[in-house]
């Protein structure tokens, strides 16, 4: 089972890590560390490096130490020591203090412009082009996207996650539902149909709850199906001039008055158990749908494995049907401190656990992730299971994105999802000159860390 309790599947949480990261920019800044004391290690040396990472369920750590059980097969000489659980926060203080990791691992894609700028995570173009690595065929675009920033290759990407739509099958059933919602107008219909009241008006069950605070539907995950340009080729914000955006938040707005207003909706959502327990709502029956992660289906097969379910790409806006398919895209990154002192060693582990087949989809296997190289994803047994193809499909779809990298993390988003906040409790009067002014901040924000 894959718990989210850390990583970016809550955004509010991972993304209040952007404030930290970008206030210790300066003291993160740096070398590189390429050529560092490690950098020349004969490759048979006896070396212990540490690798840092955020996993933290039993299952989790488990599946870490058979990754690294495998790479000692062919790398008996490097003892990887293993600190699990560790956030953002503790990785930029433990660079800055000089005590960091060696190999180091974060659920947060959002922060690979703040590794990369600050220069505390190496550069690892000269270890890839050492290694004969070509990039571009080794992995899917989207995540050579999210691991580099601004032309620099401070990661690799770590196993990955997409986005869908969960549906009860019963509930489709009972209402006379034959197929999942392909586009967001039958979204809107379809949970409709599936919405059961109580006798004073209030919800028993809804079809779907469309409100920004409704778990996984962030705006974040949400405008990524309508193919938004976050910046321009410049690094500016473009919230204001994209015509995706204003369109993502009517669109919303009338979603949720087509449920019954946000009162409605937030009352409802308040009775919700915590999303990663088996209180969940979508596993106790009292949404029919929902949107979430690829890692769910483990969860659910561990904690209501009698629920009767589906899995499917999420809805599009309906003047880009040809798009169905497409999800937000994100996951693990990994990369060397800028400390290393066994930085060839370092590259062993990074370059085995981002590019070894077998030891990839054992890894996706157990953690229930989507594998992250073009060869993992063509071999990968997941692809055989009913529930988890959509997800595998999605992150290879070419329509399929990602909110870009920004040099202070994801303070940005943190942004945008306050504007959404109080765009969906009815405080925005004027959404372009709204946005236009989001614009501006974000853009200020950013040019303080540079």
């Amino acid at each position: 089972m894959h718990r989210r309790t850390p990583r970016l599947g809550r955004k509010t949480a991972t993304l209040a890590c952007a404030a930290t990261l970008a206030l210790m920019a300066s003291a993160c800044a740096g070398g590189d560390g390429g050529g560092g004391t490690g950098a020349g290690d004969a490759p048979d040396k006896k070396v212990t490096i540490t690798f840092w990472h955020g996993w933290s369920a039993e299952s989790e750590t488990n599946a870490v130490k058979d990754l690294v059980a495998k790479f000692n097969v062919t790398h008996p000489n490097i003892k990887v020591k293993i600190v699990s659980n560790v956030t953002d926060d503790k990785i930029t203080q433990g660079i800055r203090s000089g005590k960091g990791p060696d190999v180091v691992s974060s659920f947060t894609t959002d922060n690979v412009g703040q590794f990369c700028s600050s220069g505390s995570w190496t550069d690892l173009a000269p270890w890839l082009t050492q290694s004969n690595i070509d990039v571009n065929t080794t992995f899917p675009k989207p995540v050579l996207d999210y691991t580099q920033f601004q032309g620099k290759r401070c990661s690799l990407p770590l196993l990955a996650d997409s986005y869908g739509l969960y549906y009860n099958k019963d509930m489709f059933a009972a209402a006379g539902i034959t197929a999942p919602p392909r586009t967001l107008t039958e979204l809107t219909e379809v949970s409709k149909k599936l919405n059961q009241l109580n006798g004073d008006g209030s919800f028993k069950v809804a079809g779907f709850v469309p409100t920004f605070h409704a778990y996984e539907f962030t705006p974040g995950h949400t405008l990524a199906q309508f193919g938004p340009t976050y910046q321009t080729p410049d690094g500016k914000s473009n919230l204001g001039k994209d015509p995706m955006v204003p369109q993502f938040l009517e669109w919303q707005k009338k979603f949720v008055e087509s449920q019954g207003g946000l009162d409605k909706l937030e009352k409802f959502r308040s009775t919700f158990g915590q999303e990663f327990s088996a209180e969940n709502p979508f596993q106790t029956g009292k949404i029919a749908m929902t949107m979430d992660g690829e890692w769910r289906t483990a969860m659910l097969k561990e904690q209501a494995p009698d629920l009767n379910y589906g899995t499917a790409p999420f809805p599009v806006p309906d003047d880009q049907v040809d798009k169905y398919g497409r999800s937000y895209l994100a996951g693990t990154v990994i990369g060397i401190g800028k400390g290393s002192h066994h930085q060839r060693a370092a590259w062993e582990f990074v370059k085995f656990v981002t590019t070894d087949t077998d030891a990839l989809n054992s890894f996706a296997g157990a953690i229930h992730n989507v594998p992250s190289t073009n060869a993992a994803l063509a071999a990968s047994p997941l692809a055989n299971d009913e529930h988890f193809k959509p997800f595998i499909d999605a992150f290879k779809h070419p329509a399929s994105n990602t909110t870009p990298a920004s040099p202070n993390g994801g303070k940005y988003q943190v942004t945008f999802q306050e504007f959404a906040y109080k765009w969906e409790a009815g405080q925005v009067s004027d959404p372009s000159k709204g946005l236009t002014e989001l614009d501006h901040q974000i853009d200020t924000d950013a040019a303080q860390v540079k």
